[in-house]
């Protein structure tokens, strides 16, 4: 009973704080989706000509994603949103059971109990209701990358297909196609490569004027996804744009990154391999807005898993100091420009981007670090049993 009534509190006090504190983004990006396919299909707008009304921002990603988008035509924008949540939150349960639910069973712990508790933690975090409240798509390119870990993990002969059909989508997992050779993956490396040029081929033959446009003018243009000084922009370029930085600065800094990761994940398993990728694809990339963020889960969940394992403090203290800091909308505080507000703004306004670097480079179990012995609690005992 006790745990019931915990859940229940849980929940009611996740869906108070969602219905109350964060900003509702009113499904902006989803509108950007639906607005540019139906003017594609049935106006000919261009897919790169499409602007959102009363904005200056348009369709994105490569041409690939808005043939995967073409759906939308047939619906309408209520339809649309249903659809766009249904997805996120059946991605978003995908994303659990591959960095959560192992954490839940080796621990032991109640299942259905830890994993309410699981959905509520992962509701509160700013990129995840992000995502939900523009209807973005990463928690979906997400999931794919996260399923074709866990046929990595199987040896199955269609691992490298799903990370290629996101890195077709958007530009960002291609990240992980670099993971997948650098760490000798080379089939599914190869599977992923051919998968992402076949979308991309197919896009080029279906709509070449659309594929042109992006890959000569559109894809060079930042200026089309807003400032990169921009406060949700929580990625190494947007930090330096903060601080009117030239641009070598920034060059330097993504090579030195990438350079780390390229030596841990050469030597990281599959789960830390992918979780490392994610966390430098969002420190690299130009534009990181703060809903991108959820490829930080991967890493946030490592770290915590092990800070239970091995019940190390300093561990558990970075996994849930990371974790409250990416619910906490703390860069918003200096929106307006970080970078004339000194020290304080620097370190608060980009808080993500040093949650990012923190989680690249922090140990790996078992250096310096000793797993203390568990102690085996009566009520444990008592679950297990039941």
């Amino acid at each position: 009973m006790r745990r019931i009534v915990t859940a229940a509190a849980a929940v009611a006090a996740t869906a108070l704080f969602l219905a109350t504190v964060p900003l509702h983004r009113h499904w902006f990006d989803l509108g950007v989706y639906w607005g540019t396919v139906n003017a594609w299909v049935h106006d000919g707008v261009g897919v790169y000509d499409y602007l959102s009304p009363g904005t200056t921002y348009g369709f994105t990603y490569p041409p690939f994603a808005a043939l995967c988008m073409l759906p939308l035509t047939l619906l309408t924008w209520p339809a649309a949103v249903v659809l766009a949540a249904t997805v996120n939150i059946c991605a978003a349960g995908a994303v659990l059971w591959w960095t959560v639910w192992p954490i839940v069973r080796r621990e032991g712990w109640t299942p259905w109990y830890a994993m309410v508790l699981a959905v509520c933690l992962m509701a509160l975090l700013e990129p995840v209701h992000d995502t939900f409240t523009f209807g973005q798509v990463n928690l979906v390119l997400l999931a794919l990358v996260l399923a074709d870990t866990e046929l990595l993990r199987r040896g199955s002969r269609w691992a490298g297909c799903a990370i290629g059909l996101a890195a077709a989508v958007k530009l960002t997992p291609a990240l992980f196609i670099g993971w997948l050779l650098l760490a000798g993956h080379r089939r599914a490396g190869l599977a992923a490569t051919a998968t992402a040029a076949g979308g991309t081929l197919l896009a080029a033959a279906v709509a070449p004027g659309a594929s042109r446009d992006f890959w000569t003018r559109a894809m060079w243009d930042t200026d089309r996804v807003g400032s990169l000084s921009y406060a949700s922009n929580q990625s190494l370029r947007g930090t330096f744009a903060r601080l009117d930085a030239p641009t070598w600065v920034w060059a330097v800094a993504v090579v030195a990154v990438l350079a780390v990761w390229a030596y841990r994940v050469r030597r990281a398993d599959v789960v830390r391999g992918a979780a490392l990728t994610g966390v430098t694809a969002c420190l690299v990339s130009p534009v990181t807005w703060v809903h991108h963020l959820v490829w930080l889960i991967p890493a946030l969940a490592l770290l915590a898993g092990e800070a239970l394992r091995l019940r190390t403090r300093g561990m558990a203290v970075a996994s849930v100091g990371s974790y409250v800091l990416l619910c906490s909308s703390l860069v918003w505080l200096w929106r307006g420009d970080p970078g004339t507000g000194g020290v304080g703004a620097l370190v608060g306004g980009s808080a993500y981007v040093w949650i990012g670097l923190g989680l690249l480079v922090a140990p790996r179990p078992g250096w310096r670090t000793r797993a203390r012995p568990r102690p085996i609690l009566a009520d444990r005992v008592g679950e297990r049993a039941g």
